[in-house]
C-alpha cells in the first residue's frame, strides 16, 4: 500500500506510528496521532477483531451456558460452537475493519487532518453496535 502522510501537522514535526494499542487523548504530539493510511486501516481493523472476538465468544458462551444439563449426546458437536463463532467474527471483523478503515483513513488524509487513536477504537465500537442492531428483526429493516 503506498503511504501517504498529511500535510497539515507534517511539518511541525516528524510524524511518528504508535504502537497498538496506544489510546491518548487529545493527540497533541507526533507520537500520538495517526498519519498514515496504513495504520488507519491497521489500527481499525484490529480493534474490530479484538471487539467483535469478545462479542462472538460471549454469544458462544451463552449458546453453550443453554445446554448445560441437557443430554450427553448433544454435547457431542458443541465443542464446534466457539470454533464457527471465532470464524464467523474473524470474517465479519475483516471485512467490516477492512472497509471502515480505509474509509475512515481516507476522509482524514483528503481533508489534511490528523487522526487521533481513538478514532479507529470508536469505530470498532460502532462496527460491533452495528452488527448487535442488525441481528435483530426490525420492521423497515437497517
Amino acid at each position: 500500500m503506498g503511504q501517504t502522510v498529511s500535510t497539515a501537522n507534517a511539518g511541525a514535526c516528524d510524524p511518528v506510528r504508535p504502537s497498538f494499542p496506544s489510546l491518548y487523548w487529545p493527540a497533541d504530539s507526533c507520537n500520538h496521532a495517526i498519519y498514515y493510511l496504513w495504520d488507519s486501516w491497521r489500527f481499525t481493523l484490529l480493534w474490530t477483531l479484538i471487539l467483535y472476538a469478545i462479542f462472538h465468544m460471549g454469544a458462544a458462551a451463552i449458546a453453550l451456558g443453554v445446554q448445560v444439563g441437557k443430554h450427553r449426546s448433544t454435547w457431542k458437536y458443541l465443542w464446534t460452537v466457539p470454533i464457527i463463532y471465532a470464524i464467523t467474527a474473524a470474517l465479519e471483523a475483516a471485512f467490516a475493519g477492512s472497509i471502515v478503515g480505509v474509509l475512515v483513513g481516507a476522509v482524514y488524509f483528503n481533508g489534511k487532518l490528523h487522526m487521533s487513536t481513538w478514532i479507529p477504537f470508536i469505530w470498532g465500537w460502532i462496527n460491533v453496535l452495528v452488527l448487535i442492531v442488525s441481528s435483530f428483526t426490525i420492521q423497515g429493516g437497517l
